[in-house]
Order: C-alpha cells, then structure tokens, then sequence
C-alpha cells in the first residue's frame, strides 16, 4: 500500500513537471513568434519607402510604439532622441513607430527634433503591441531586441531617464 501511495505521487509529480515544461515551452514559442512577428513586421518611413524591422537585426535597437495625440509620447520622446545620439557610436538604434498618420506625423515632427528612424503604423501595429505583452493597447510601449533578434524587455508607460539608462544598459551588455 505504501509503495504504491509512494508510485502515485512520484507519477503526480511527474504529470505536473510535463505539463510544467509544456507550459514553458509554449511560452518559448510564443515569446519566438512574437520575436519573429516584430521583425518581420514592415512599415513605411517618412519618405514613403517601407522598412521592415529585421533591417535593424544584428544590432540592438529600442522600438518605441507612440502617437502624436498621446501626452506621455510626446514627454519621452526628447529622451529618446538624446539616448540614440549618446548610443550610436555603439551600434545602438532606436526606432519610433507611430500609431498615427503621415499628415499628423510630419507636421509635429516640425516643432520636435528627432535624430532616430520613425516608421508610420496607423492602426496596424495595435496587433502587435498586444502579441507583445501590451494587450491593453497602452501608449508609449517600448521594447528592446538585442543583435541577435531576441526581445529582450518590455515598458508599458513612458520612460524616466533613469528607467532608459538601466533597460539600455542591460540590453548592451
């Protein structure tokens, strides 16, 4: 009896530490799937010409989901503009994707000086924001994705200078 009691647990244990892997690792597939969708996903730049994310890959970058409506946006943006300068002799690249359009996107990119590649998404990237852990749809959403193409942290909110210094920080070492 107590061998047996003894084999249900072990066999217990050993059903939750499967179903535990398999949880990981539809997590891993989904945390991949979001990766590849990031970097696969295209979209056009201030000219006109299309871009796709994975331009980017092999150098770590800082993708940063904004609008030109949205109050908290437009305070961070200056921040970003100064850590793609402070961080560009290292490889390091930002890139704005606007949840906007062309006309609102360029008339207030008149007033604000930004050094850093903006790409217009309109509504398209809502999709993605939410496969990335943003399924609120909240504004500003960043992320970070080392050179090797792996998202690497997420922030939902604006940044504070100290908060960029840090996620920049852990994403170049």
């Amino acid at each position: 009896m107590a061998l047996s009691r003894r084999n249900l647990v072990l066999g217990a244990v050993a059903v939750a530490a499967a179903a535990g892997g398999g949880i990981v690792g539809v997590l891993k597939l989904r945390q991949q799937s979001a990766n590849e969708a990031l970097l696969a996903a295209s979209f056009l730049d201030l000219s006109g010409r299309r871009r796709r994310l994975s331009d980017w890959r092999g150098r770590p970058f800082l993708c940063n989901f904004w609008a030109t409506w949205c109050a908290p946006c437009r305070e961070e943006l200056p921040l970003l503009d100064i850590a793609s300068r402070e961080n560009a002799s290292i490889g390091l690249q930002i890139v704005g994707i606007a949840i906007d359009n062309v006309a609102n996107v360029s008339n207030y990119l008149k007033s604000v000086q930004i050094g850093y590649t903006v790409l217009i998404a309109e509504g398209s990237a809502i999709g993605m924001m939410g496969a990335l852990g943003n399924r609120n749809g909240v504004l500003p959403f960043s992320v970070t994705v080392d050179g090797a193409g792996r998202l690497r942290q997420r922030r939902v909110g604006a940044y504070s200078a100290e908060e960029l210094r840090s996620d920049l920080a852990a994403l170049l070492r």
